[in-house]
């Protein structure tokens, strides 16, 4: 009788979230600047993974001939100072720079929401000893973080990953274990230990649901923020490394030379803002969509 009821509560609830989830994707559908910044982060993942296919040039290829070419229809963004197709070389590094946002955020998010839902959830001195380190943590700036981890580690794209990762923890586990603190006494909860649910099902299955919606909001906008921190990494050599393009790098490469020169750094500045104001176009919408009464 108890499983019975068990199967209905769950049945019931996983009917709730189906509809949940469609009156936030209604609701953000009807946003036109978050179905733009959505198309636009789709079109540069597309980007990302057919660069090898659709540059007109070979990234790394050199000409002697071509060296500061200004932009015409031949090189459409003109050329570095080894004769370097600048649009081949944004597309492919399209690829690093949203793969070291991308990759990030997740693993900065995945250790966020395992701390946020253990702090949370128990309390006590689980939660005294957690914060405290992360104060320690967030007490350093998130830059200064970075480029210390980078530095004592090497660049690379593994070691930038692991750099930025470790910054945007504190915020992920802030965000859960608040928003855990308003659902954790609810009597759905209450109802769940009651019939004897395991702690890890009580937590995955009815507490992360309702507390998660903050930290996906964050976790889209922070994409953007730790773009801009691997593009700041790898413009002071502490990010990718050369021959593999990506943005930062090609804007430390030009910087010797924008007076000259401008395009060499316009484009590659102008692919990292149009990312990040995508990504906070989608954030700004999908906050918006999950708690309507915070729209102005």
């Amino acid at each position: 009788m108890v499983k019975a009821s068990s199967r209905q509560a769950n049945a019931g609830v996983r009917s709730r979230r189906q509809g949940q989830l469609g009156q936030v994707m209604h609701r953000l559908a009807k946003n036109k600047l978050a179905m733009l910044g959505l198309f636009v982060m789709l079109a540069l993942i597309a980007v990302a993974l057919l660069s090898p296919w659709i540059t007109p040039y070979d990234y790394a290829a050199t000409s002697k001939a071509d060296r500061y070419a200004l932009p015409s229809a031949q090189h459409w963004f003109g050329c570095d100072g080894m004769g370097r197709d600048i649009f081949s070389r944004i597309l492919y590094g399209a690829r690093a720079s949203l793969w070291l946002g991308l990759m990030s955020t997740l693993v900065s998010t995945v250790i966020g929401v395992i701390l946020g839902s253990l702090v949370g959830y128990f309390g006590g001195w689980v939660d005294n000893v957690v914060m405290r380190l992360l104060d320690i943590l967030q007490a350093i700036p998130g830059m200064l973080l970075s480029i210390a981890i980078s530095a004592a580690l090497g660049s690379g794209i593994g070691n930038t990953i692991l750099a930025l990762s470790i910054g945007g923890i504190p915020m992920t586990v802030r965000l859960l274990r608040g928003s855990i603190l308003t659902v954790r006494k609810q009597e759905y909860i209450e109802a769940a230990e009651k019939i004897n649910c395991s702690r890890l099902r009580v937590i995955t299955s009815h507490i992360l649901p309702n507390s998660i919606a903050p930290v996906i909001v964050s976790v889209t906008m922070g994409i953007g923020n730790t773009i801009l921190q691997a593009a700041s990494l790898s413009y002071i050599g502490l990010g990718v490394q050369p021959p593999t393009p990506e943005w930062g790098a090609m804007l430390s490469e030009g910087k010797a030379m924008i007076t000259k020169y401008p395009h060499l750094c316009i484009f590659p500045g102008l692919a990292i803002m149009v990312v990040v104001l995508a990504l906070n176009m989608l954030g700004d919408g999908l906050r918006d969509a999950m708690d309507p009464k915070l729209k102005n």
